[in-house]
């Protein structure tokens, strides 16, 4: 009687299991066959607009460096003597050849250049030795800035190239140009690194050591039709394209031929007039599809369509950042 009852009970279990493995089936055709494609049907898709417009782009290469005094010099005794006469005093302002100190073995020292003395070590009456140090003139007019130019971009430069620096702590801008290139690398690594110097003249708040960003023109479009990068598309052949609505409303890919690119604007050299409007995928919704992924979430942790991809809710972020030290590309627009 015991073992009659246990396979009951068995037979009585199966037919729930079965019964549930039905109901699942069901549900699961259910909504391949009908919710699923009522609920694709009712996406909404949404799209950023974007207005080509006549304008002028650029781009440069853009490098850091920091400020460095191109005349430097700290003179110093000959031989020990006395120093009998200091004609100059800190902070002035000199000449080149001007008299700075006279020594009482009859050495007198000047200025080598146009600058400022910037320490007097001694005074009058001092006992000096050879090869001491007494005063140290600078010009602080004229400064350098030193950067340091990656394999891949110093084909770009050349002596004499005209670039924009900026002092970064004053947001002072001074022009300038390429005054040096050395050829011979500097620094180990898998990158071979060359210095190249710029020159300048300078304000008196400028001062050695602070840190300025070199930028070098490389392109630009005067006049041309510009339009924000972010509605670009790109085929598998990385040919760029936008869509536009045709007379009936209808979304069509447009081709479109572009230039100067500084990773914000580009210039389109074919396929736009100024004036255009061009649209960009933003976002589609589904929201309705949550309830039925949070229906079967706990059979395998979410729902895939019958194409096998899980669905998710995308937002599309757009990027308007430019790129700076190192030698990258950045630029400037502007537009009507």
């Amino acid at each position: 009687m015991a073992s009659n009852s246990v396979r009951k009970k068995r037979k009585r279990r199966g037919r729930r299991v079965m019964l549930l493995l039905l109901l699942m089936i069901g549900a699961a055709a259910f909504v391949c066959f009908y919710a699923w494609p009522k609920l694709r049907a009712e996406a909404t898709v949404t799209y950023d607009t974007y207005t080509a417009r006549i304008g002028t782009i650029s781009n440069a290469l853009s490098f850091s460096g920091s400020v460095s005094v191109k005349n430097n010099e700290t003179l110093t005794a000959d031989a020990s003597a006395t120093v009998r006469k200091i004609y100059v005093k800190e902070g002035e302002a000199v000449v080149r050849g001007q008299k700075l100190i006279r020594l009482s073995n009859g050495a007198t020292l000047k200025a080598g250049f146009d600058g400022e003395i910037n320490e007097i070590s001694v005074e009058e009456g001092d006992q000096v030795s050879a090869n001491a140090s007494l005063v140290q003139v600078v010009d602080f007019q004229n400064m350098t800035i030193s950067m340091r130019v990656d394999e891949y971009s110093i084909s770009d430069l050349k002596v004499g190239q005209s670039c924009t620096v900026n002092i970064t702590a004053l947001d002072e801008t001074f022009q300038s140009s390429i005054a040096k290139i050395n050829r011979i690398p500097s620094g180990g690594g898998n990158t071979a690194y060359y210095t190249v110097t710029v020159e300048l003249n300078v304000t008196q708040n400028v001062l050695p050591g602070m840190q300025a960003t070199v930028s070098i023109p490389m392109e630009e479009a005067v006049d041309a039709v510009i339009l924000d990068r972010d509605a670009l598309s790109f085929q598998q052949n990385n040919s760029a394209y936008v869509l536009m609505k045709d007379e009936n409303g209808q979304m069509q890919q447009v081709a479109v031929e572009v230039g100067v690119d500084n990773d914000n604007y580009v210039a389109v050299t074919a396929g736009l007039k100024s004036g255009d409007v061009v649209y960009k995928q933003a976002e589609t919704k589904q929201s309705a599809v949550g309830g039925i992924m949070s229906l079967f979430s706990n059979f395998g942790g979410g729902m895939q369509t019958p194409g096998g991809s899980t669905m998710q809710n995308t937002r599309n972020t757009r990027n308007q950042g430019g790129y700076m030290p190192g030698g990258s590309y950045g630029g400037g627009f502007g537009g009507r």
